[in-house]
């Protein structure tokens, strides 16, 4: 069931991202009076295709190969390798006939239209959701074995400044553009010390390798709700109690909390928390004044079937939320965009520099359905900003100058208006087959590299 999900959400992601980028060239064409001969959702190699339907002068497909798609243009070499024109005069309604100017619109069209639906999503997302922010002043969780665990981070520090500026809410502290900087820098408060930490430079690539930071901020075991007639209410458990350790491992987290009691259904377990007074109603909980003060016990439970006490957690981190009009929503979500841009040239800067590693960096279709599926898992909003960042990912890479690429297109066009006449056509299909010899040298290396570095 997971893979038809993994190759479900990875087909709907390819599906609206082609189409956004295949419609921003489409409709770029029109407006300049170009016959757009082909419009395919999937490549329909050897006319592989799922379905297609001629409307006007165009032929609508989905190609029975889910890896991109194409608009195809009269009077224009492109991954069709299609030469039937040279033989004739360009045709007023031909790609090859109109300026300059009109042509590069029409390549820079797919990438544009990527940055809109970028832009879309973080705007409408910004509208619905308003902004929220999590106060630093919330301690760090730091997970065994984690990425910030190596750095030297310990469950309880709090955030300062990141690279000497200081930060008031976590979202700047874990930034995707925080990453993509160099040298980076922590300064924390530990214990009543002030303490500087130094992040590798290779941060992303340890990162993606253990597909997560192990970092957050911390939910202290506070007990928010005790179920009538469940184990934690038969010991005496109370709302406002605080966990402070499980068959005497000591806990500072809710998590830990979760994972000892699960693993023990039906086993006796030793809980220990500490009370100083009921916290319902209350806006702010004090749990160090509680783990400092409170009268502490210990009792014996045993967890139902399931791994479960009958305990619910009391919210405690400080949130800052506030709803966006209209205005807002887009000034957020504009520059939202413009930080996952400035990131993913970042990223890719950090990658051709050697500072990232390229194998453990970049990802391939198969890695690219993972996150598709692991993102739609956890909900509606993180499929979407996956989309969004995905959609940026594809206007850059696209944009690069690679034959057969647009900004390879873009390049060599350019090139015509500045010589002010046409490169031969002979040369021009020659560097587009070098170009998708290139694409399909990189796509093979990105499956088995996802393959060997899943």
């Amino acid at each position: 069931m997971d893979f038809l999900s993994t190759i479900f959400f990875f087909i709907v992601a390819i599906f609206i991202l082609v189409t956004v980028h295949e419609l921003g060239h489409f409709l770029a064409a029109k407006l300049f009076g170009m016959r757009v001969d082909k419009f395919y959702i999937g490549f329909d190699f050897y006319n592989a295709r799922l379905w297609k339907k001629t409307i006007g002068e165009t032929e609508y497909g989905i190609g029975a190969f889910p890896l991109g798609g194409y608009v195809k243009i009269a009077g224009m070499v492109d991954e069709s390798l299609d030469t039937d024109f040279r033989e004739r005069p360009p045709e007023p309604w031909e790609f090859r006939a109109k300026p300059v100017w009109q042509r590069l619109i029409v390549l820079a069209g797919g990438v544009f239209m990527n940055m809109v639906l970028a832009a879309l999503i973080f705007i409408s997302m910004a509208a619905v959701l308003g902004e929220s922010r999590t106060s630093t002043r919330n301690a760090a969780f730091v997970e065994d074995g984690s990425v910030y665990a190596a750095m030297g981070f310990e469950t309880g520090d709090r955030f300062i400044a990141v690279n000497s500026k200081k930060t008031e809410f976590w979202e700047e502290v874990l930034a995707p553009e925080t990453f993509a900087s160099y040298p980076l820098s922590y300064t924390v408060q530990r214990n009543g010390s002030t303490l500087s930490i130094q992040a590798p430079q290779d941060i992303l690539t340890r990162i993606n390798e253990s597909q997560a930071m192990g970092i957050r901020p911390l939910m202290p075991p506070l007990v928010g709700a005790v179920l009538p007639d469940q184990p934690a209410d038969k010991a005496g458990m109370k709302p406002g109690a605080l966990i402070t350790a499980i068959n005497a491992v000591q806990v500072a987290d809710w998590s830990e909390v979760v994972t000892l009691i699960s693993a023990n259904p039906g086993t006796e377990i030793n809980v220990t928390w500490k009370y100083l007074g009921p916290t319902d109603g209350l806006e702010t909980v004090d749990t160090g004044k509680i783990r400092e003060f409170g009268q502490s016990m210990t009792t014996t439970m045993v967890p139902n079937d399931m791994g479960r006490i009958g305990i619910g957690l009391q919210q405690t981190l400080l949130i800052d939320h506030r709803k966006l009009n209209a205005t807002e929503a887009v000034a957020y979500g504009l520059q939202q965009t413009w930080n996952m841009t400035a990131t993913t040239v970042k990223g890719f800067g950090k990658i051709l520099t050697g500072k990232e590693d390229f194998r453990k960096s970049m990802g391939g279709p198969i890695k690219i359905a993972k996150i598709a599926n692991q993102s739609a898992e956890q909900g509606p909003t993180s499929f979407l900003y996956f989309l969004a960042l995905l959609s940026i990912s594809l206007a850059f890479i696209n944009i690069l100058p690679i034959p057969a690429l647009d900004g390879g297109q873009f390049v060599m066009n350019a090139v015509e208006g500045i010589m002010r006449r046409e490169i031969p056509l002979e040369i021009k299909l020659r560097i587009q087959q070098v170009g998708m010899a290139l694409l399909l040298s990189l796509f093979l290396f990105f499956i088995i590299n996802d393959i060997i570095n899943p």
